[in-house]
């Protein structure tokens, strides 16, 4: 016998046990009893029962506890023999009923069954007693009060706390959505985006099979990213009683280490020409300060740079080296914003042709990203399709090779602006010239080797 089923058993059998006495007394006291009975049937059912509610249940039985004490004529010793079990019933279906039920029928019904326990019982005893005083019936009335008082407080604490506990889950799956559509938009759609636009590039014109090989590799390696993204996803998603618990969710945390490949790997994808640029301290000109025009600055030509490597590229090292120095929430949120801009400058600026994404060392102290485009020959500059300009003033510019019909996203800038304001940052964006440029400034707390 499940333990469902034992409760059920034992409930009933107290439910009949109730009426027993009444089978010795006068037939009056079946009144009393059945009401007593009811009370204490409402109070152990398991509600709602067949299509009846908790709510309906102790509506009924209030009424036929203030029906039973209008029509009862009979002696007073009967009704001191149920008055307790009736009463104790009262006190648990009120519980019951200012815990379990919504805000309007807690407040209707509890009230009323506060009242029944506090003066109808107690009154439907001292009334009927022999020369019945004022005084007894107040002070029964008081000591009824007592209870009713402590059962309303401790339900509605336990109500505060399933309150509270509904929030929290709902808090956390929300924050876990967001979690989700976050890595959504930040990985999968950007590497489906390179898919996309390397199908569609490859349409342009016809290509030896070389380049045909290596179009291939490059949408192999993009889908491949992809798919492991999605499979941390899911992996993240599984109920946790699927895995062992000491197992950690198999996560990748992207961070400043990482930004020299995501670079290399839109300039090998999308075609336009991208610089990463990663400042080692904060000089007196601002050398690594995106303000600055890049052609006029020796150091922003890569083989000028006596930090690049001996093919003239990016730096070997100072990625790595200040890699591991922050905090992993900065670096993620980091290579976040690099990925995002990157993203809209493929989707709203295909005819862009140098994008340069740096990194500075500010005061506070802070850490600097920004990435900016020079906006190409149209001077389009990304983010004016996000910025929700009208056709008239985007008809001379030329459609991104991901679809001019796409719709959806949008929220790529507003949830990375939310995230760089949790950490205490800002995230700006706008023009740069015939560009665009977006900029992030998040503070690095208790950085020794910053």
């Amino acid at each position: 016998m499940t333990r469902s089923r034992i409760r059920a058993f034992l409930c009933a059998m107290v439910v009949v046990m109730v009426p027993v006495p009444a089978v010795l007394a006068p037939p009056s006291a079946l009144v009393v009893a059945s009401s007593a009975t009811l009370a204490m049937a409402a109070a152990l059912t398991r509600w709602p029962y067949r299509g009846i509610t908790l709510a309906r249940a102790a509506s009924a039985v209030t009424v036929v506890s203030f029906a039973v004490a209008l029509v009862y004529q009979g002696r007073h010793q009967f009704v001191g023999l149920w008055l307790p079990v009736e009463m104790g019933a009262l006190l648990l279906l009120l519980g019951r009923v200012v815990r379990r039920t919504p805000g309007w029928q807690a407040a209707m019904i509890g009230a009323s069954l506060g009242v029944a326990v506090t003066f109808e019982l107690p009154l439907r005893l001292t009334l009927r007693m022999p020369n019945p005083t004022a005084e007894t019936s107040i002070l029964v009335c008081l000591m009824s009060f007592f209870p009713v008082a402590v059962v309303a407080g401790v339900a509605l604490y336990l109500r505060s706390l399933d309150d509270r506990r509904v929030r929290a889950v709902a808090q956390a799956r929300r924050s876990q959505r967001l979690d989700v559509a976050r890595d959504l938009h930040d990985f999968v759609a950007h590497e489906v985006t390179g898919i996309v636009l390397e199908a569609q590039a490859a349409q342009l014109a016809d290509q030896d099979p070389e380049q045909a090989r290596a179009l291939a590799v490059r949408i192999e390696e993009a889908g491949l990213r992809a798919l492991a993204s999605m499979d941390h996803m899911v992996s993240a998603l599984r109920d946790p009683d699927d895995r062992a618990a000491a197992e950690p969710p198999p996560t990748r945390v992207y961070g400043l280490a990482d930004l020299p490949d995501l670079v290399g790997r839109f300039s090998a994808t999308g075609g336009i020409p991208a610089e990463f640029h990663l400042a080692e301290e904060l000089t007196g000109d601002r050398s690594g300060d995106p303000d600055r025009d890049p052609k006029s600055d020796p150091k922003s030509d890569p083989k000028s740079d006596p930090r690049s490597g001996p093919n003239g590229g990016r730096p070997e090292d100072p990625a790595d080296e200040t890699a591991g120095t922050l905090p992993r929430e900065i670096e993620s949120t980091v290579y976040a914003v690099v990925l995002e801009a990157l993203t809209n400058v493929r989707r709203h600026a295909p005819s862009a042709t140098r994008v340069l994404v740096s990194t500075v060392r500010a005061a506070g102290p802070a850490l600097e990203v920004s990435v900016i485009d020079d906006g190409g020959a149209a001077g389009t500059g990304a983010f004016m399709a996000w910025r929700g300009e009208a056709d008239g003033d985007r008809r001379d510019r030329p459609e991104a090779l991901t679809g001019k019909d796409r719709h959806g996203g949008g929220t790529g800038l507003i949830g990375l602006a939310e995230r760089v304001e949790a950490l205490g940052g800002t995230l700006t964006t706008g023009r740069h010239g015939k560009g665009w440029r977006v900029r992030a400034v998040l503070p690095v707390p208790n950085a020794r080797r910053f």
